[in-house]
């Protein structure tokens, strides 16, 4: 499983990537909301955890671009933001969960565990389209067999479309996702 971590505060994106990659996870780290949205489309992540407060473009701005671009891995929210004004924020801007610091790194484990699980749950593993399959776990396609390399937006557009095979989807929806 492959993390990318948001965060501009070295010390904390070093001690959240070392405490992941001790759980053997991949980690990734973006230190600007710029650089997440490039790394986000560049790679594959299972999953991002995401401060609000970075430098250029804030957490809510970023999170909003990832679903508009068609990231559907899960977004954790992390931040010193506690109220309740910035969680719905958050949330209403595609977040899957939040977490305010400080926390229990055990707590965060836990959360990243259970987003995963129920990423896993709610989508199928394989998606068969004639000789064409969409593997959802790995966000992996290939037809006849051969492999497809797709960027995420790419993906995202394929997965949007092949969830909608009886459906007729305009340009507006298309350009939605």
């Amino acid at each position: 499983m492959r993390i990318l971590v948001v965060e501009d505060e070295p010390d904390a994106a070093r001690m959240l990537a070392k405490g992941l990659r001790e759980r053997s996870y991949a980690v990734d780290i973006a230190v600007d909301g710029a650089a997440a949205l490039t790394q986000a489309s560049d790679n594959e992540y299972d999953m991002v955890i995401l401060d609000i407060l970075l430098p250029g473009m804030n957490g809510f701005n970023v999170c909003r671009r990832l679903r508009e671009d068609g990231f559907s891995a899960p977004i954790l929210m992390l931040t010193a933001r506690d109220g309740i004004d910035d969680r719905v924020e958050g949330l209403d801007a595609g977040a899957d969960d939040y977490l305010a610091k400080p926390f229990h790194f055990n707590e965060l484990l836990a959360r990243v565990r259970a987003l995963l699980r129920r990423r896993e749950t709610l989508t199928p593993a394989l998606v068969t389209i004639a000789d064409l399959t969409i593997d959802t776990r790995t966000r992996r396609v290939s037809r006849a067999g051969k492999a497809i390399p797709l960027t995420a937006k790419e993906y995202a557009l394929l997965d949007y479309l092949a969830t909608r095979l009886d459906e007729v989807v305009n340009r507006t929806d298309i350009a939605e996702h």
